[in-house]
């Protein structure tokens, strides 16, 4: 079996000190999990739809400076529905599949010479919903930018989150990244070719519409940053980091580069622990509810064997967004690799994956604790999962051939034949595709007996 991750010395005392952090948490501003959905600009012009997508990008820009908001991730949002006008229906049927406690949405359409834009909010109760209807904004021509400012504000009064005049200059300094309206457009093209295509093409349609952004506006921190992001995500780890260090040069107040910073760091072959811890409690110390650079900063401290310091992390990651599917993952890890708590581990990789069903990762993992436990049929389960989430993932073919040994024979010499024929072309999978063909030779040679 391939175990996936690094694997640190770790406590159960981690469990406990979590729990005890959750009352502090709920005492202070308690989070709430809040999908940002694009708006429905159908009606516009074709050329003008785009201000759907610019509209929602303002509004989490600005409540990611508030630690009440938990943000949903943009791929779990849109990955489980084929829609693409988020009317209510579609977005009470969204808000119920990811379990949020609000969603975020609404309208833009043309009003004689101006736009109308129509600011709806949907709070999940229970079975039902509600929703209410914000005050609508006028937009002249030409001043999209300048009148979205207040929106992130008014959805943050309407959310009832506690909001001091520093926090609302915070959100509305974030609501205008740009003063650029065609750099906007740009960016927002470029958000929505990431969200609608996801993979290398909608990636590569990205890559060409934020440098264009970048080129309307220098100093358009958010478009370098997920410039940064994009070729993170296509494997260009080098320009990846050029466009984040661009990024905090432009604005060293902003912490999402230095979180990604660390990130880059924590999987460079030579593993730059040091430089991880830099970067992550830099973002951390920028915006102290991240979430995402706590986990970071944990992976990183357990990497290090810094036990005390990786669970000071989590529990931190855990108090500021209980629903990160991240800090669940590990821990079903360090249950069960650390402590052998079976059931513990499984509960914790379940709560990933309800969170996230696209990871992959947390999918892996518990096909790992199924097969080590002898649970083959639930292995093979989740080992086909990820194959079909990511037909191109190596560690799912060779671990689901192994398992097939196991119980069919002559199905695993079809697995391991389907391994080797798309591992054979990464010279990273050189020495596991030398121990497939070991595999194969001896099931053949068993089946002829």
């Amino acid at each position: 079996m391939r175990v996936s991750g690094l694997i640190a010395r770790w406590t159960i005392a981690l469990l406990v000190v979590a729990l005890l952090g959750f009352p502090s948490a709920e005492a202070a501003t308690k989070p709430r999990a809040v999908a940002i959905l694009p708006f429905d600009a159908s009606t516009l012009d074709r050329e003008q739809q785009w201000i759907g997508e610019g509209v929602s990008e303002i509004v989490s820009l600005g409540l990611a400076q508030h630690p009440a908001f938990v943000s949903v991730d943009e791929a779990r949002v849109r990955g489980g529905s084929q829609t693409s006008v988020w009317n209510e229906a579609a977005v009470g049927q969204a808000a119920r599949t990811l379990r949020v406690d609000d969603a975020v949405f609404g309208q833009v359409v043309k009003s004689g010479a101006d736009l109308l834009i129509q600011p709806r909010l949907l709070e999940v109760k229970g079975a039902a919903v509600e929703v209410t209807v914000l005050e609508p904004i006028t937009v002249p021509e030409g001043e999209l930018l300048a009148r979205l400012v207040p929106l992130p504000t008014a959805y943050a009064r309407t959310l009832k989150f506690p909001l001091s005049d520093a926090e609302a200059k915070r959100v509305d300094k974030a609501a205008q990244p740009t003063r650029s309206l065609k750099a906007f457009e740009l960016y927002a093209r470029a958000q929505e070719a990431i969200n609608t295509r996801p993979g290398q093409e909608g990636n590569e349609q990205a890559v060409d519409l934020l440098a264009r952004a970048i080129e309307a506006d220098p100093n358009f921190v958010v478009a370098q940053y997920t410039l940064g992001s994009v070729h993170q995500a296509l494997g260009n780890r080098w320009k990846a980091a050029a466009q984040f260090r661009a990024s905090t040069q432009l604005d060293p107040t902003y912490p999402e580069p230095y979180k990604a910073l660390g990130d880059l760091f924590l999987a460079q072959p030579r593993r730059l622990f040091d430089q991880a811890i830099e970067a992550y409690t830099k973002a951390i110390e920028l915006r102290p509810f991240y979430a995402d650079a706590y986990v970071g900063l944990g992976e990183a401290r357990a990497a290090k064997g810094e036990v005390d310091g990786a669970i000071a992390a989590y529990t931190k990651a855990l108090a500021a967004n209980p629903m990160n599917p991240r800090v669940h993952m590990s821990l079903g890890k360090i249950y069960y690799a650390e402590k052998g708590l079976y059931y513990e581990s499984v509960t914790a990789y379940r709560k990933a994956i309800e969170l996230d069903p696209r990871s992959v990762e947390a999918r892996m993992g518990l096909g790992e604790v199924y097969e080590d436990k002898g649970l083959y049929k639930e292995a093979m389960e989740e080992y086909k999962k990820v194959i079909e989430l990511d037909g191109k993932h190596t560690g799912a073919m060779y671990n689901l051939a192994l398992v097939y040994e196991k119980v069919d024979p002559k199905e695993a010499m079809a697995q391991w034949e389907r391994y080797i024929t798309l591992a054979a072309q990464l010279p990273s999978e050189k020495d596991w595709v030398d121990v497939a063909r070991q595999h194969l030779k001896k099931l053949k040679s068993q089946v002829k007996e």
